[in-house]
């Protein structure tokens, strides 16, 4: 796919493994059917200030804004993102200046959630940050932010929420060409893969490229926000036009953009006791940290939906977009949940 000429930086510690999870495979063998078998793509360890998902994605956008010069990155998020605390790892990488607006968007007034986790990562590595209430059009705030940086004399390249657009979500056709060429190398064949979908741009880089390389695998995303229809337009629309990016666009069909919404609870960011539990299970069996925001939901939504027989006979490789330094944001919410 020639991904080489859009000229990503290399910083991120690839590849990531892909591993088996047997206790927790065994732990969801409930079902009549016996339930999966589960692998998980270690997402969470790429390695920038912590790693995630979005590491794979910042190395095209550092690769995009060194190459126009930019000085500064311009970047939101909710006040607990984990893109943002990886925007502001690459910026400190590249000696760039990053400005970060944070939206209240649960309406939490707590201490570890405004202070703690993610925050106080942002805080640490010198992000200029301000706050905006919920509800706050983000994209007009990241263009006046943008404008305030030029009029300062400064070259901003604005990355937006999830480092979720075209150059951002080829770091997912690699991962997606990663992981196939892993499978290979081990004999697995992989039935279906899950992650989180919430700013659209790892689910749609996966489909992109699993498409692009003609490998069949289908994929579903877990929704943390969004309802199912917006949610699968949004990816569909990003898919297509990474396909077209890489001269393909043809090979991504409607179809192969599937989203199951059924597992947001009450909205982005807040935890129900399913989450909890989601939590402790993956902790418990195969040692694996989750965040409650993204991949917790994610998780909640695999042990539904194989508890109920959904993937049963089938080999599913969980995506673990990373997030686990959210859960320091989340004590309060925790606390006297984790018997």
């Amino acid at each position: 796919m020639h991904l080489s000429r859009f000229n990503p930086l290399r910083f991120a510690h690839l590849p990531t493994p892909l591993e088996p999870l047997p206790r927790l495979t065994q732990a969801l063998a409930t079902s009549p059917g016996g339930g999966p078998e589960l692998w998980i793509k270690r997402d969470d360890c790429t390695g920038l200030a912590g790693g995630g998902n979005k590491t794979r994605k910042l190395e095209y956008l550092l690769g995009d804004a060194l190459a126009n010069d930019a000085t500064t990155l311009v970047t939101q998020g909710a006040v607990q993102s984990n893109h943002v605390r990886q925007t502001v790892a690459a910026a400190c990488r590249f000696g760039l200046e990053c400005e970060v607006i944070l939206e209240e968007r649960t309406g939490s007034n707590a201490v570890d959630y405004t202070q703690s986790g993610n925050v106080l990562l942002d805080e640490l590595m010198g992000a200029k940050i301000r706050r905006v209430p919920g509800g706050t059009d983000m994209n007009a705030e990241l263009a006046k932010v943008a404008a305030e940086v030029a009029e300062r004399g400064g070259t901003p390249y604005v990355i937006p929420g999830g480092g979720s657009n075209i150059i951002g979500a080829l770091g997912y056709v690699e991962c997606a060409l990663e992981l196939v060429n892993q499978a290979n190398e081990m004999g697995l064949e992989i039935d279906r893969i899950v992650t989180a979908t919430g700013s659209a741009g790892t689910h749609a880089g996966l489909v992109a490229g699993i498409a692009v390389m003609g490998a069949d695998i289908p994929i579903l995303g877990i929704g943390v926000r969004a309802p199912k229809e917006t949610q699968e337009a949004n990816v569909y629309k990003l898919a297509v036009e990474t396909a077209d990016l890489l001269g393909h666009k043809e090979r991504v069909t409607r179809d192969m953009v599937v989203a199951d919404c059924d597992y947001v609870g009450a909205g982005y960011g807040l935890v129900d006791q399913e989450v909890i539990e989601a939590l402790k299970l993956a902790a418990r069996t195969d040692a694996i940290l989750l965040d409650p925001v993204y991949t917790g939901k994610a998780m909640k939504g695999l042990i539904a939906l194989s508890r109920a027989g959904k993937f049963d006979g089938e080999t599913v490789v969980f995506l673990h977009t990373g997030g686990a330094q959210g859960l320091f944001g989340y004590q309060s919410v925790l606390d006297g949940n984790l018997e």
